[in-house]
This record gives structure tokens, C-alpha cells and sequence, in this order.
């Protein structure tokens, strides 16, 4: 097995084993994620499985940080609304 294809091989069982974990800590209560997460989740997905053109992965990681970050700020910021209208 080549580097490259082990390191991708632990990227996608830890992230496995995270998602295991939140979804056992929730005890089944778990927000469902916004499209916006999902886009992110689905960039830094593909930024890992494309390690054959580091500057391409790297790119697509990068983007799907950014839209998480966006995402949070726009949750946070309903939640701050919503709280102030109460």
C-alpha cells in the first residue's frame, strides 16, 4: 500500500470514529447538518481522497474550512437574533 493511500485510510476511520462517538454522546439527539456543512463536509472529503495533487487537496480542504467557519458564523448569529427577539 502506497503512503499516500494509508494516510487517506486513517483520515476516513478517524473521522469515522468521531462521528461514532458524537453520535453515542448524543444518546440520538443530534442537529441535523445544515447544506452549507454538508458542502464543507463534502470539499474536505474530497481534499483527502485527492492526495496525488497536493495543491488540489490542499485547495479543497481549505474551502471546506471556510464554509464551516461561515456556517458557524451564520448559526451563531440566529441564535444571538432569536435570543434578543425573546
Amino acid at each position: 500500500m502506497i503512503l499516500s493511500q494509508f494516510y487517506v485510510l486513517i483520515s476516513v476511520v478517524v473521522l469515522a470514529v468521531i462521528m461514532a462517538v458524537m453520535l453515542a454522546m448524543g444518546k440520538g439527539k443530534y442537529r441535523e447538518i445544515s447544506p452549507l456543512g454538508g458542502i464543507a463536509f463534502a470539499f474536505v472529503m474530497a481534499g483527502i481522497i485527492l492526495p496525488e495533487k497536493r495543491m488540489i487537496g490542499y485547495g479543497l480542504m481549505g474551502i471546506g474550512a471556510i464554509l464551516v467557519l461561515i456556517d458557524t458564523v451564520m448559526i451563531l448569529r440566529k441564535k444571538i437574533k432569536n435570543n434578543k427577539d425573546v
